[in-house]
Formats: structure tokens, C-alpha cells, sequence
């Protein structure tokens, strides 16, 4: 049977099953059979097929584009004629289609001595994805003499592809709609249990919130179609942990604006706005798609007649509302005052939202095109020897004389490009950076091939050190979702450039490690700049940035990314970590004891970490800078001792050596160039030429934490407090809890597993074994599921004889070669080694029981996301160490703070000392900017 009537079949099913419209093509197949029946004036489907091909072919470097853009050429050349298509429309549709075989058909019209060359070159005026193969074609044509050549550059070097674009309107009429009330997890705007279609951006916009919103929100537009609707999380925060991409892709395609009426299904231009603002990334991903992100501050503070701030019977500060947004309220955006108003009344400044660039990014339709446009202005003014005029905003640089540099300023002064300062900049610059390492996860990774072809990439940017692909989001199941995904998404990211996890050849074992985990082992530079496809793509070499699909794609592309310098927050410790907590104990005191110190306030949130940790190596040191993403901090940075960085670096090239003896490397040898530039790194250490990064004493913070280990005795459990009569305060990561609060409170499930666990936890586990067995026989009186985060852990605790302990409890063991084919929906009192991967952390594939209290080591305390509520009870993920967890499930309640301590008696649970001293070094008025 054709493609063609296979594709009329899925129509069908998704018509009367879904109610949804026909999937867009990206067959070169299909596309190619469609043209043949519009060739066809007497086939029968020739009318569909001509919509097909018009309004529902994927643009971009899509099989499907280069088949679309090669029959347009020939209509535009007239060696076809379609009496539907005339050249002038195909040159329109060509415009459309964002680059790559697109820009290349425009540039064979319009470099020829056809008739239509200069209706083509009028074209590429507006096209600003272009390559180093489309420039040099235009280079080479300028100097042979070409007009139409000169022409386009000549408009290129004056940006009119950006300044023939219309202003962002004045006035902005929203209506709102609020969302939840409290912080909005992206998890209700894109379900992790529902990422398999994140693709299919139709299909996907059904999971968003809830069908009775989707309507709502429908109804809305359509009774105010002067008025954009806005998305509110009401005394939250929008945004807040992945899925970034997805979820304002759904927020843009139930209430944005249509892109192009040539790209099916691709909406920009939302605006969704929060009472403490938007979470970092998901405004950078807001920023991709040239949408508006409001901070509201419609709640603050009450405060008495004393000016002193008002708190609850816990000690929060209580909230009164400054002004209302309730669901259908009309309210006016200025852009031009930078003010938010209802009617006349002005509520509140909104300047943030409103920067320079910002207004740059909606103004283009997004940030990618005035990152490519920037780059071909350049291209453009150098090629015919002109110099550029000013045309976007200048880059914001400040320079504070006699002021040192905090550790994330100094990694983006070495990574700056293009900066006309020759003095270092401070917080606040706007900087173009060279980006070390790229991480992109198989949930999301979909997404990030679509945006490359969107963007015309086909090959990873030379400038790029190590980029990986993982299979981890869905380790869990191999179901007909993940078969039918992850095998197109590796050959895709393979052919691309990127050190993938499954090798398309089959020649390697496939391997499902944690993304971040092998993130942090192939990142060989403590001042490398790191973009990944998940929020918790937080490193402890170098400053790690979690990035939206979209924004990672840009950083595979060009080896770059652009974002104002952050603030940074210093955190250090004193005293002695007890002899009885875990690391993990340390990192949820942190949290606790920053909001202790002021007053409530977070001032993790938007800011980047300093953590002076000293002598902790990186795969432990990762527990804390993983967790910064709960914290709502922008990224983190351990500052470290030099013996502590070349131990973590030559444990990075021992890991980095195991990937390339798998056979993992690719033909550009990737992974050794990453074990070269190790030694490098170790080398400039040792000699003293380049010390282990550390901040300037004189750098100047927002605030520093300190915390006090002395104080930490009983381990510490972060909170979903999912019953708070306040549910604003539900699921927020801030409310954190001794264990003894607990009081022998039953636990359903435990989990061991996820990003925030390392090869030591592993061995906790059977060290607490060997240590329990000794009193007697161990049996579990509730489920516990353990996922190691890489192959190589399990095949280290293999060596060293730790894997059988856990293997002579276990009622289930993972197998590669026979993987689970289906979720599982009930447990057993027994332990599960799991397949290495993210498991229940990602709640996309298995889950807890609903209803269940889970007690895990995993990040998601989110509603849903590791466990949902049953009719009886609501679900609760309550965080905490491997050891308590452990202990949890062998026990089937939350244990004595006596019982806990005989478990654990003479194992090393991850001990921390903290530095002796700061580990800042002298700063000085002048410090020389080292850029790249």
C-alpha cells in the first residue's frame, strides 16, 4: 500500500479516536508521492494532497522540506507548472520554510539568470538561518561581481531582515486566567507521563492542565478576540522544573499567536505571567518563542505598624493581595511605559520584562532569529568591507572599578565573545559566551532535533568540546512509545555530531546513564559553560545552565549561548558534620536554614550558588549543586581545592576512557579530544599557571549563606506538605523537616535512585545490608526500588563485590536483553534493582501506587510526578537520604532517631569537612579579562 494511504488511514484513527487533525509530514516519501498526485490534474486526491503539501509539511532541514523546497524551485523556474502554485506564491511558501534546502533553492533562483532571481533575492532579504555553505555561496558570488548578491548583502549588513520587521504594539490588552495557585510545576503545562508526544505538538496540547482549561481558555480568546490570554500562577511561581519547551509550546498553541499559516501546529508569542515571577528557564524558553513573562507581585508582604513583617504560626510571612488578577480580569500591557494597568489604574512596573533585548526577541519572533540575525549582520558588513551600523540593542557591559569577580563572573569573562570592554564585566552585562558542553535528554530530545531542523542545522558547531545524548528519561520501559522514539532520535543526534547513548550501528551496548551524571563526567574544565536539556543540568566542574529543547538546539548549533551575567549567592560551612548524617542531610539543611536566615525570602532563587566545597570530589559534591535546582537557583558552581579538582578530573578521564573502549567515540574522536583537554587542564593546575577557579575576595554577592553543620543532628526530610490548608505552600521544596517529625509515620514505597545518587550510595546500601543481617534475617515491609545512575557504577560495585548483597535481597533484577515491555502498577515488599536510569523520578513511565507516601532520593516532590492521589488520599513524595530511605522500607515506617543510627553505625555516609578558610583569593583593582 502507498505512504499516502497509510497516511490517510492515520488521518482517520486520529480524526475518531482523538479528534484531532492530520499529523504533519515529514516524510520524504510521502511528500514526494503527494507532489506526484498534484502533478495529476485527474487524481482523485489532488486537492487533498495540494493542502497536504501547502499547509502540512514540516519546514526546516525535515526530509519532507528538502523534497518541498526542490519541487517549489522548479515552479518558481517554471520547468513545473501548477496552476495552483504560481511562482510568486511558491517564492512565499520558500519564505516561510526558516532555512536550510529552503535558502538553498532561493539561492539557486536567485544567483541564475532567470527571471524570477531577483524576486528571489528579494526573498532571502528576509532569511536569516543561514549556514557557512549558504554565505559562502553569497561571498563568492559578491566577488564574481553578482548584483543580486551585492544587493542581498548589502541589506544584510543593515539588518533589514530585523528592522523591516513591525514594533512590538504599544498596548497589549490580556485577559487572565489563572492557572494554580501556589508555584506552577511545568509538569501541569507538559506531563512527564505524557512526553512521548511532545513531538506531536497537537496531540500534546491535549495534556495541558486539564480539557475543562483547554476550553476555557478556548472559549476566552474567542469571547475577547481583541485580547491575548494570560497564564497566572497566583502566588507562585510559573515554570518551575522541566519540560520547559514543552510546556510553553502548549501554553503558546492554546493561547498564542499562529506562526505561519504554512507551519502546522506552531504557535509564539504566549504571555504567561507569576506572583514571584517566572523560574529562569522557562522565561528563557519564553524569550525562544518571543512571548512576554510578567512578574506580577500582586501578593506581598503585610507588614504592622512597625514596618515589621506579619507571620503565620509557622513563622511565614503572611500575604496580602496588592491587587486582583482573578480569572477573566482585563488588564493593559504597556510596552512603552513598561507598566501593567487595569483601566487607568496603574498596578504594577513590569520593566524586566521589557529589557532591550527582550523587546528584540518579540519583535523577531524569537530569540533565534536575532542570534542568527546578529551573525549575519557581521558576516555581511565584513564581506563587503563596511562596517555595521547599530541596529540592536548595544550589549549591556558593566565594569566596576576595584571590584573583584565572583567564580560564575569569571567563567563568563573567559567564555565572553564579541565584548568591546577590555576590563571584566560584573552581574548584569549581557554576554555572548562560548558554550564547553551540551547535554540533550530523550524526553525532550525530540524537541531539540525538531528545533535544529526549524533552524536548518545539520552538524554539531566545531567550537562544541563534548555533547551527549541520553536514553535515561525512558530507562524504565521499553514500550512501544520508546521503540518507536528513541531509536529515530539517536541515528538523528549521531548523524549530527553528538556522542550518543544508543549507537544507531548497533556496534555498543546501549546505555540508559543519567543524563547529568555523564554530563558531570565528560565536563573536564572547572570554567567550562554547560547547556542541558533538563534542570538539573548542574555541574560541579564549571557553571551548568538547565536549558529549554530549543535552546540547547542553538548551543549544538553554533557553539554559543547568550544570557545576562547572574548574581551570585555565597554559601559556606562551619562546624562538624555528624558522624550519623549523609551529605544529603547537608543539602537539605542548606535550604532550610537560608530561608531561617532571611526571614523567608529565597534568595537561591533566579541566583547562582557559590558552595565553597572544598575537598568533596565531584560525584559527591554533585548531590548539592543537583539539588540547587529545587532550590530555584539559576545554576551552581563548587568551589574546590586544586588536589580536589584533578582527583575529579582524573576520575572524569578514567569514566570518559570506559565510554571510548565501549566504542562510543565518533569519527570527529570527541570523547578523547574531551580526555585531552583533561590532562591540559590537570597540567595548568599543577603548574601553578591556572589554579583551581575560586572567587576574588573582593567579589561582591547578593548574600551569603552560612551553614551551620554543628546544628544538623537528626537527618533532614524535604516536604511536599501536601494537607497545608495554604495551597500556595504545597509542593514547594521549602519546607524542610526532621525525621523525628515523622514519628514512626508509615512509608508505602521507597526509592534509591535518580541524579542526586552516586556510586557511594550504592555501597551505603550494601554496607546497611551487611550491617542489618547481622541482627537477624532482612525482610522488606515496604517496596523499595533501586536505579543506579550509570553501567559503570553497576559494574564497579560488580568488581568490588557490593552488587552481590544487593542481588542476594532482591525479588527483581533488571535485563538488558529481556527489558520490561510495561509500566509497573504494583509492588511487592521487596527490593527492585532497577535498570540504570531516571525511573520513578521522571513519573512518565512508572509510578508509585497512587495515593501512596513515598519516601525517596529523588529531586520531584512535585504533585504527580512520582506519585498521584488516589480517591482516599493524596500522594506524597517526601525526600531524603539512601540510608533513610533504606531503613524506611526494611522497617515499613519512618525509624527512631536511635534505630537509625545502629543501621548506619561505622559506614561512611558521604562525610564532609568543610575548608578552613575561605578558599577566595586576592583580588585586585585590574584584573585582565581573558575571553575567548
Amino acid at each position: 500500500m502507498s505512504q499516502y494511504n497509510e497516511y490517510l488511514k492515520e488521518i482517520e484513527v486520529r480524526k475518531t479516536d482523538l479528534g484531532l487533525n492530520p499529523k504533519p509530514i515529514d516524510s520524504a516519501e510521502l511528500t514526494a508521492e503527494i507532489i506526484e498526485q498534484i502533478k495529476d490534474t485527474s487524481h482523485p486526491e489532488r486537492e487533498s494532497s495540494l493542502k497536504f503539501f501547502i499547509y502540512n509539511t514540516l519546514p526546516g532541514t525535515t526530509p519532507a522540506a528538502v523534497v518541498k523546497a526542490a519541487f517549489l524551485k522548479d515552479i518558481v523556474l517554471g520547468n513545473e507548472v501548477v496552476a495552483e502554485i504560481s511562482p510568486e506564491f511558491a517564492l512565499e511558501q520558500l519564505s516561510h520554510m526558516k532555512g536550510g534546502p529552503s535558502v538553498e533553492a532561493l539561492l539557486d533562483v536567485a544567483l541564475s539568470d532567470d527571471a524570477q532571481a531577483a524576486a528571489a533575492g528579494e526573498v532571502l532579504k528576509s532569511q536569516v538561518f543561514l549556514y557557512d555553505a549558504d554565505t559562502s555561496r553569497l561571498a563568492e558570488a559578491y566577488k564574481a561581481g553578482n548584483a543580486i548578491a551585492t544587493d542581498i548583502l548589502k541589506s544584510y549588513a543593515n539588518a533589514e531582515f530585523f528592522t523591516k520587521l513591525d514594533d512590538i504594539p504599544e498596548k497589549i490588552k490580556v485577559i487572565t486566567y489563572i492557572a494554580a495557585e501556589g508555584d506552577i510545576s511545568t509538569d501541569l503545562l507538559s506531563p512527564g507521563n505524557q512526553s512521548h508526544s511532545r513531538a506531536d505538538r497537537e496531540l500534546h496540547g491535549l495534556c495541558m492542565i486539564s480539557p475543562e482549561a483547554q476550553q476555557e481558555i478556548k472559549a476566552m480568546k474567542e469571547a475577547n478576540p481583541d485580547c491575548k490570554v494570560m497564564l497566572i500562577a497566583e502566588k507562585g511561581t510559573m515554570g518551575v522544573g522541566s519540560s520547559r519547551m514543552s510546556g510553553v509550546n502548549n501554553v503558546a498553541l492554546w493561547a498564542g499567536e499562529e506562526t505561519s499559516p504554512f507551519i502546522p501546529f506552531v504557535n509564539n508569542k504566549p504571555v504567561v505571567a507569576g506572583t514571584n515571577g517566572i523560574a529562569p528557564i522557562f522565561l528563557t524558553t519564553v524569550g525562544v518563542t518571543g512571548g512576554i513573562g510578567l512578574d506580577l507581585k500582586n501578593w506581598v508582604k503585610k507588614t504592622d505598624e512597625n514596618g515589621e513583617v506579619v507571620r503565620d504560626e509557622n513563622g511565614d510571612p503572611v500575604l496580602e493581595q496588592a491587587y486582583s488578577v482573578a480569572t477573566g480580569t482585563i488588564l493593559t500591557i504597556d510596552t512603552k511605559a513598561k507598566k501593567l494597568y487595569n483601566g487607568d489604574e496603574e498596578l504594577v512596573d513590569v520593566s524586566d520584562a521589557f529589557t532591550p533585548q527582550k523587546v528584540e526577541f518579540m519583535k523577531a519572533g524569537g530569540s533565534y532569529a536575532v542570534v542568527f540575525g546578529k551573525k549575519l549582520q557581521t558576516f555581511a558588513a565584513e564581506t563587503l568591507g563596511v562596517e555595521a551600523p547599530v541596529v540592536y540593542a548595544p550589549a549591556k557591559e558593566i565594569s566596576i572599578e576595584g571590584q573583584g569577580l565572583t567564580a560564575v563572573e569569571k567563567i563568563f569573562n573567559r567564555n565572553a565573545i564579541g565584548v568591546a570592554s577590555e576590563t571584566p564585566l560584573h552581574t548584569g552585562s549581557d554576554v555572548r559566551v562560548k558554550v564547553n558542553i551540551v547535554g540533550s535528554q530523550d524526553t525532550t530530545g525530540p524537541m531539540t532535533c525538531q528545533e535544529l531542523e526549524a533552524m536548518a542545522a545539520s552538524k554539531i558547531s566545531p567550537s562544541v568540546d563534548g555533547a551527549f545524548q541520553s536514553g535515561c528519561h525512558t530507562a524504565s520501559v521499553w514500550d512501544n512509545k520508546a521503540k518507536a522514539n528513541t531509536p529515530k532520535l539517536m541515528a538523528f543526534m549521531n548523524a549530527f555530531g553528538v556522542i550518543t547513548a544508543r549507537d544507531p550501528k548497533h556496534v555498543y551496548h546501549s546505555m540508559t546513564d543519567v543524563i547529568h551524571k555523564v554530563l558531570n563526567d565528560i565536563t573536564v574544565d572547572d570554567r567550562a559553560i554547560i547547556i542541558g536539556g533538563d534542570s538539573h543540568t548542574r555541574m560541579s566542574k564549571g557553571v551548568a545552565f538547565g536549558a529549554d529543547s530549543g535552546t540547547v538546539a542553538l548551543a549544538l548549533a553554533t557553539g554559543e549561548a547568550a544570557m545576562p551575567i547572574p548574581e551570585s549567592v555565597k554559601v559556606t560551612f562551619k562546624g562538624s558534620m555528624q558522624p550519623h548524617m549523609d551529605f544529603r542531610d547537608i543539602v537539605h539543611a542548606t535550604q532550610a536554614q537560608m530561608l531561617k536566615q532571611f526571614g523567608g525570602e529565597n534568595v537561591f532563587q533566579g541566583r547562582v550558588i557559590e558552595v565553597q566545597i572544598g575537598t568533596l570530589l565531584a560525584d559527591q559534591a554533585f548531590t548539592f549543586t543537583d539539588w540547587t535546582a529545587e532550590m530555584k537557583a539559576k545554576a551552581s558552581i563548587c568551589i574546590s581545592t586544586n588536589e580536589t579538582l584533578i582527583a575529579s578530573l582524573e576520575l572524569a578521564k578514567s569514566r570518559i576512557q570506559i565510554m571510548i573502549d565501549k566504542g562510543m567515540d565518533n569519527e570527529a574522536n570527541m570523547l578523547q579530544g574531551l580526555i585531552d583537554l583533561a590532562d591540559q587542564r590537570i597540567a595548568e593546575v599543577k603548574s601553578g599557571e591556572a589554579p583551581a577557579l575560586a572567587p576574588d575576595d573582593n567579589a561582591k554577592y547578593y548574600a551569603e549563606v552560612v551553614v551551620d553543620l554543628d546544628s544538623i543532628v537528626e537527618p533532614m526530610i524535604a516536604d511536599p506538605d501536601v494537607n497545608n490548608e495554604d495551597i500556595s505552600k504545597r509542593y514547594t521544596h521549602d519546607v524542610i523537616r526532621p525525621a523525628s517529625y515523622y514519628d514512626g509515620r508509615k512509608v508505602d514505597l521507597g526509592f534509591v535512585g535518580s541524579c542526586m545518587v552516586h556510586k557511594g550510595d550504592m555501597k551505603i546500601i550494601a554496607a546497611m545490608l551487611r550491617n542489618l543481617e547481622q541482627k537477624g534475617p532482612i525482610s522488606f515491609k515496604a517496596p523499595l526500588v533501586v536505579a543506579p545512575p550509570t553501567y559503570n557504577i553497576v559494574d564497579e560495585l560488580k568488581v568490588e563485590g557490593d552488587w552481590d548483597i544487593l542481588q542476594k535481597y532482591a525479588g527483581f533484577e533488571f535485563s538488558d536483553e529481556n527489558p520490561k515491555e510495561a509500566a509497573r502498577t504494583k509492588y511487592d515488599n521487596i527490593l527492585y534493582l532497577e535498570r540504570p536510569g531516571c525511573n520513578l523520578c521522571m513519573g512518565n513511565q512508572e509510578k508509585a501506587e497512587a495515593g501512596d507516601t513515598v519516601l525517596a532520593t529523588s529531586t520531584r516532590l512535585f504533585q504527580g510526578r512520582v506519585v498521584e492521589d488516589s480517591a482516599e488520599k493524596k500522594g506524597e513524595s517526601l525526600l531524603g537520604s539512601t540510608p533513610m530511605v533504606v531503613l524506611s522500607c526494611i522497617l515499613g515506617r519512618f525509624p527512631t532517631l536511635p534505630e537509625y543510627q545502629e543501621a548506619v553505625s561505622g559506614i561512611d555516609l558521604t562525610t564532609f569537612q568543610p575548608p578552613k578558610e575561605d578558599l577566595a583569593v586576592a583580588g585586585s583593582d585590574i584584573i585582565p579579562a581573558v575571553r575567548v
